[in-house]
């Protein structure tokens, strides 16, 4: 019997490629509206279980219901009730910032007479309204952005997905996107997010997946993860002698960490810490509260990932 709660509902959700597992076995359960996101390193999964999501690729193993539908025998359905934002923009250079509305709402079945209204509203939404018949070539990365942002929109869906959404954008065109997405969120859109950027996820997010190695390694709302798995405070170093390290690590409730030339110091209480470190020459410090990268850093690693 189908959850009218849950827009995606997973379990032991598998996929694997030439006998390499990319996802391995997972549950998930996203809530209709507001916004879920899903985070992990490069190679974490989030991809390949997006591609599930939308019957791009089969499952190797595992049950998966979109919009209380099975996938990917549904995918036709399912995927007219989901709008897709890319990680990269695929926008037609041949046409207009209009047309692409246009032609994009005629994959739907929709024809310009029943949409040209709605295109018009979205073009206002994401503040496009003086470019409609500019060319794609001659809009800025973040004009690019948001009409791909209105586009996805078109069909009036019910989910919207979203993929690493603001990636390379300046902090106002960034800005201007969370307040759009904040307002889809009050209409009563379920948004489901990836991104690399810890902040966004925390400023969007009702609730997060942490994926790594294809695994749901961490679920929760953004404050709750922080308190499950970082102390209060951090206190990042810049240029502490070894001795200075040694000091820090005596100190009661205190963990540190290296990298490179900083070091980390997570507490429960900073008194201490900040009176150790305000004497000392030549450093310098920051204090400030722990927050969604810290979380991120200390369940998945600093490795880099390719």
């Amino acid at each position: 019997m189908q959850n009218l709660d849950l827009v995606i509902e997973a379990s032991g959700l598998e996929k694997s490629f030439s006998g390499r597992a990319a996802v391995c076995g997972i549950n998930l359960r996203v809530p209709r509206s507001g916004c879920f996101g899903l985070l992990g390193p490069n190679g974490a999964g989030k991809t390949t279980t997006l591609r599930m999501v939308l019957g791009q690729c089969r499952l190797s193993g595992g049950e998966l219901r979109v919009l209380g539908q099975p996938m990917p025998a549904a995918k036709k359905s399912v995927r007219a009730r989901i709008g897709v934002v890319p990680q990269l923009d695929n926008l037609d250079p041949d046409f207009t910032v209009l047309e692409n509305l246009f032609v994009y709402a005629a994959y739907f079945g929709l024809r310009r007479a029943q949409v040209a209204q709605r295109a018009r509203e979205l073009l206002a939404l994401v503040e496009l309204s003086d470019r409609a018949g500019t060319r794609i070539g001659e809009l800025s990365g973040g004009m690019k952005r948001r009409l791909s942002i209105a586009r996805s929109l078109i069909n009036d869906p019910e989910v919207l997905i979203l993929d690493e959404p603001t990636t390379g954008l300046d902090p106002q065109v960034r800005h201007l996107i969370w307040t759009r997405l904040r307002g889809l969120k009050r209409e009563g859109k379920t948004l489901i997010l990836t991104t690399h950027y810890m902040e966004e996820a925390e400023r969007l997010c009702d609730r997060i997946v942490i994926m790594d190695h294809g695994r749901i390694i961490a679920e929760g709302a953004p404050r709750d993860l922080i308190r499950q798995h970082s102390e209060p405070d951090v206190i990042e170093v810049q240029g502490a002698p070894a001795e200075l390290e040694q000091r820090l690590m005596a100190l009661d409730g205190g963990r540190v960490e290296r990298v490179g030339e900083t070091l980390y110091f997570h507490t429960g209480s900073a008194r201490n810490a900040v009176a150790l470190l305000e004497p000392v020459p030549d450093i310098t410090y920051l204090h400030r509260p722990a927050n969604l990268e810290d979380v991120f850093l200390k369940l998945t690693g600093r490795d880099l990932r390719e």
